[in-house]
């Protein structure tokens, strides 16, 4: 469902041999640049949030991926053209089907952590707290 003033993002956490996928944004990304975080974007109009977050997981990352399971659902405020909207998010475990990781932006980076390895990086509270979501009971 689309409610006016919003938007609806889908995340996926991609578990791979007890590492999880770390993307840097780009320094050019209004939202957060050059922070750490899962793969994520917004979902198409009638878009189902499964189908979302796997076609963002590829034009994020180029991997295929199979969602595993829902782990949660989480919003934040942020600012679009001058007006504070809320973000609706749905967050989802995913398994890699692909290993192949090719990014959009040649400034971003990509690194497999292990979850004690999280804080090696530069990832806000908000990504942490999704891949905390996720690996609870894994």
């Amino acid at each position: 469902m689309d409610i006016p003033g919003s938007k609806r993002l889908a995340a996926a956490v991609v578990l791979s041999k007890g590492r999880v996928l770390l993307v840097r944004r780009s320094e050019t990304e209004r939202f957060l640049p050059r922070v750490w975080g899962v793969p994520c974007g917004k979902l198409e109009p009638g878009e189902q949030p499964e189908d979302g977050v796997l076609r963002e997981l590829k034009e994020e990352t180029g991997l295929l991926g199979e969602v595993v399971r829902k782990v949660g659902e989480s919003s934040f405020m942020s600012e679009y053209h001058g007006r504070e909207i809320t973000n609706w998010q749905e967050n989802f475990l995913v398994r890699p089907l692909s290993r192949h990781i090719t990014l959009p932006e040649p400034d971003q980076a990509h690194r497999w952590l292990r979850p004690a390895e999280l804080h090696t990086v530069d990832i806000d509270e908000y990504n942490l707290d999704i891949v905390r979501q996720a690996l609870t009971n894994v």
